[in-house]
C-alpha cells in the first residue's frame, strides 16, 4: 500500500496535468468541429433572397454571397434600394433561409422548356394551358408505344 502511495505522491500531479491536457486537446477539437459544421450549414443558407443578422445587429436580404470565398464581400440589402458590402463572416445567422432556391441547371433547364413552350405558342401548336397538356399526353402516349411488346415484335397479333 505504501508503494502506491509513494507513486501518487511524486507523479500524481504530472498524471493529473497530462490528462487534464487530453481533456482540452479533446475538447477543444470536438468544439471546432461544432463550428466548423455550423459554418457550413450556415454558408448553405446564406443564398440570395436569405433574410439574416449581421454583426452589427442590422437585418437585411442577402443580394450576393460566396460561401466558396469568404474574402469576398457579400451585399445585403438592408432597405428597398439600399445595399451594402458587408465581410462575408460578419453574417450572424441566418434569420429566414429562402426555400426552393433553384440551381444554374434547373433554371437553364426551365430556360429551354420555356423557349419550347414560346416556340410552340408562336407555331400555333399551343393555344392553352388544356393543348399544352394534351401534348403532353400526347408524348407520353408515343413514349409508351415505342416499347415494343416481345410478343408482338414478329409482327403478328396474339390471339385472344
Amino acid at each position: 500500500m505504501n508503494v502506491f502511495a509513494d507513486f501518487f505522491a511524486n507523479y500524481g500531479l504530472i498524471i493529473l496535468l497530462v490528462a487534464l491536457l487530453i481533456f482540452m486537446f479533446w475538447s477543444s477539437r470536438r468544439r471546432m468541429q461544432k463550428q466548423k459544421t455550423e459554418q457550413e450549414a450556415k454558408a448553405r443558407q446564406t443564398v440570395p433572397g436569405a433574410e439574416v443578422l449581421l454583426q452589427g445587429g442590422l437585418y437585411g436580404t442577402i443580394v450576393e454571397f460566396d460561401p466558396d470565398n469568404l474574402d469576398q464581400p457579400a451585399i445585403v440589402e438592408i432597405a428597398p434600394g439600399v445595399e451594402i458590402k458587408v465581410h462575408s463572416q460578419a453574417v450572424l445567422r441566418v434569420v429566414n433561409p429562402t426555400e426552393g432556391v433553384v440551381t444554374e441547371d434547373e433554371f437553364i433547364e426551365a430556360e429551354a422548356s420555356e423557349a419550347e413552350y414560346i416556340a410552340g405558342v408562336a407555331d400555333g401548336d399551343i393555344t392553352s394551358i388544356s393543348d399544352d397538356q394534351r401534348i403532353a399526353e400526347a408524348r407520353r402516349a408515343q413514349d409508351a408505344a415505342k416499347t415494343v411488346d416481345p410478343d408482338t415484335e414478329s409482327g403478328t397479333k396474339p390471339q385472344a
